[in-house]
């Protein structure tokens, strides 16, 4: 996999076929995560794109931005249009779907397609009011003090306690996060609503959600995919936040058909 800094501000991985020869699939990680929750589905995607897996602004390599979630996007936005292709494909999972979600919103010509991995367009009241602790109890107490609360997010008990040792290194990635990042992201997401905005985004969107997601609930996404103009609904089964890590080949076979025909619709 080559490294590769785009527009000199976000530093990102690439695999598959060289520029012109595929067409570019970025992966948006999750806030609770890293680009390497992508890692067990690359080597697949990468027979038929060009895969670009970048760290959002403000984690790993990648420099922050001053502002809010849209000056995320637009930073992405230009990450994305340097990629030079007009079939581009954005799939943002989590925090990642709300970048990109928000990036299709300002830049309706940035993708072809958008699959939308485990977020939604605003949170209830009682997700609000989960991101605006972790931010406060980060700040209090570190990274540390939220770590558990940040693993049940993205995992199952279940799923965490038959796979200790992948969660070892997600435990470790999420611990090298920019604590100003994250309390800022949650402070973004805390007052998101992108709900009047949705009918700017004419693309297909595949929109995906596991089964068991507390951090993101399945009725998020039964809202989202209603009132996106062309966009359909799949559910993961027995997956939560992050089905790429958790359950990789389904979540393969999900985006499969969509990703690959060049006249799918959502």
């Amino acid at each position: 996999m080559d490294r590769l800094f785009v527009n000199g501000t976000v530093n990102a991985a690439q695999s598959g076929p060289g520029s012109g020869k595929a067409p570019p699939l970025f992966l948006f990680h999750s806030l609770l995560s890293d680009r390497a929750s992508f890692d067990a589905i690359v080597p697949e995607l990468s027979r038929s794109h060009r895969v670009i897996i970048p760290e959002l602004p403000g984690f790993g390599g990648s420099k922050a931005v001053s502002g809010g979630l849209a000056d995320v996007a637009d930073r992405m936005a230009e990450a994305v249009s340097e990629a030079g292709a007009k079939d581009t494909i954005v799939l943002g999972n989590g925090y990642g779907g709300f970048v990109a979600l928000q990036m299709a919103i300002r830049h309706p010509d940035i993708a072809s397609k958008l699959v939308l991995a485990d977020c939604g367009a605003a949170f209830s009241e009682a997700g609000r009011e989960a991101f605006r602790t972790m931010a406060a109890v980060s700040k209090a107490k570190g990274l540390a003090a939220i770590t558990d609360v940040a693993m049940r997010r993205l995992f199952a008990p279940e799923f965490q306690a038959a796979h200790p040792d992948l969660m070892a290194g997600r435990r470790e990635a999420f611990l090298k996060t920019d604590p100003e990042v994250l309390q800022a992201a949650c402070a973004q997401l805390a007052e998101l609503d992108l709900r009047p905005e949705l009918s700017k985004v004419k693309m297909p969107v595949l929109v995906l959600v596991g089964e068991h997601d507390e951090a993101t609930p399945p009725p998020m996404s039964h809202e989202l995919a209603a009132l996106l103009p062309n966009a359909r609904l799949k559910i993961l089964s027995g997956c939560a936040h992050v089905p790429q890590l958790q359950e990789p080949q389904a979540f393969l076979d999900a985006i499969a058909d969509f990703l690959t025909d060049a006249h799918a619709t959502a």
